[in-house]
């Protein structure tokens, strides 16, 4: 039986309610935010019931729904103004060194806005959910599939699909990496749920319980107009075809958690690894074993971390924009599989403690030096896992007055071999959701890994 075919139904551009005259100046970006221009944007969403009578009952409710989503999100963007802008780059060839400068146009008169996309499809809840692997048609789900974040030139840069199902809504947000990390991505769209929910309740005057810090940060003596050592973007641009990927959740209790983060210390004499490195170490290891690597194949394991509280003083929390680096652990395939999980958390646990702002300063003065642009083919190594995202993001706080969500789902952006994206579980309680993408048979060989699969709970 064919897939149902998610079907557009209308399309609109949403910009700020609410402008002023910076908002019509250039925004200039940091080495972080520049790395990223040929990365992916980020895509995530969330699944939620329709309310009961939702059709039946209540013929105007998607309609109403749509047009509370459209004027939250408008008086969200005057808080975010950035995300209804477009790149742009501006050329130099006459001086010496030539001068190439990408920067987000915020003029409100010249950019679209973002772009809010209503869309149906004939499938239900269960559907998506009841699979053992997520359904490729959860790609369709959001907008900008497969797009890189220089295409933020001419696409928008913030894109909003509200897809309908039977009997569930799903709400994808893509943004462009270029403009922010995980923890601001979450941040905006916690803040728009937030506009939201006051409106939906009459309140006036609405602000914002973490209202972004949108000035960027440079270094002393750096910023906030860098020169790139490009003359086009052909020279720093790629675009990365996945291979075929399964890509399925697993579900760990805070029970199965915390017995890891024991076990991890205890083989190691320690108190000091966390639940996230020990249930990290549980995955490197696993999926190593399963990809059957020789003995002497080195392999690593990156994390993503934030550097805004590894900076001295450190960036605010909500520091709008990208403060995000991989630390890494490396070993041998034969080296992870003959010790134990301890000693395995334990490389990790190194390498995210030895993260400090002499680190953060070194790679950032290295990128003023030559920089350079991430290469998604190059950059992750099929050898090799890459846990990104964060539990701790508060996923499930966006509600849109739908109740809690009942999944969290992403698109199809960064999804390569051996990439995790770690969500909390929906029950909280520091219970954890990994979404793992492998190839067929490497998937087959994770999931008959007693070790692995003894961990794994069931999903309440």
């Amino acid at each position: 039986m064919a897939t149902p075919t998610v079907r557009l139904i209308s399309e609109c551009f949403i910009k700020p309610k609410f402008t002023s005259e910076e908002t019509k100046e250039s925004y200039y970006l940091t080495p972080w935010d520049l790395a990223m221009l040929s990365a992916n944007y980020i895509q995530k969403g969330l699944l939620y019931s329709k309310p009961p009578g939702a059709n039946a009952d209540d013929p105007n409710f998607m309609a109403t729904f749509l047009d509370r989503l459209k004027d939250s999100l408008s008086l969200t963007l005057g808080h975010f103004y950035p995300l209804s802008g477009r790149l742009a780059t501006k050329k130099e060839d006459s001086t010496t060194p030539p001068s190439y400068v990408v920067f987000v146009d915020c003029n409100n008169n010249s950019s679209h806005g973002a772009k809010f996309i209503h869309a149906a499809v004939d499938m239900t809840v269960s559907d998506i959910l009841s699979p053992i692997y997520v359904p490729p048609v959860v790609y369709s789900f959001f907008d900008h599939d497969k797009v890189i974040n220089h295409d933020g030139h001419t696409l928008s840069l913030l894109s909003i699909q509200v897809t309908e199902l039977v009997d569930g809504i799903f709400v994808g947000c893509s943004i462009n990496h270029i403009m922010v990390d995980g923890t601001s991505f979450w941040n905006f769209f916690n803040s728009w749920s937030e506009v939201f929910m006051a409106q939906l309740q009459g309140k006036n005057n609405i602000s914002l319980s973490r209202p972004p810090v949108l000035n960027r940060w440079f270094p002393d003596g750096y910023g906030p107009i860098i020169n790139l050592p490009f003359t086009h973007h052909d020279q720093f641009i790629s675009r990365f075809e996945a291979p075929v990927l399964k890509e399925r959740i697993f579900h760990f209790s805070s029970e199965s958690i915390a017995k890891l983060k024991a076990r991890a210390n205890a083989e190691c004499n320690s108190n000091e690894i966390s639940s996230f490195q020990a249930l990290s170490a549980l995955l490197w290891r696993s999926i190593t074993r399963a990809r059957s690597l020789p003995d002497e194949q080195e392999t690593s394991c990156r994390l993503a971390i934030n550097d805004r509280t590894r900076l001295e003083p450190p960036l605010p929390e909500n520091y709008f924009g990208n403060s995000v680096q991989t630390v890494r652990a490396v070993a041998t395939a034969g080296q992870l599989l003959e010790h134990d999980l301890g000693w395995v958390a334990w490389l990790l646990h190194e390498a995210v403690v030895g993260h400090t702002d002499n680190d953060v300063h070194g790679w950032l003065d290295s990128w003023f030096e030559t920089p350079f642009i991430y290469q998604l083919g190059q950059f992750f190594d099929p050898n090799s896992i890459m846990m990104g995202s964060s539990p701790r993001f508060n996923k499930y706080g966006v509600e849109f007055g739908l109740g809690k969500g009942l999944a969290l789902r992403s698109g199809y952006a960064h999804k390569l071999d051996g990439t995790v994206s770690c969500y909390p579980g929906r029950e909280g309680g520091g219970s954890v959701d990994l979404e793992v993408c492998l190839p067929p048979n490497s998937m087959s060989a994770l999931e008959s890994n007693l070790e692995f699969m003894e961990a794994v709970s069931f999903s309440p």
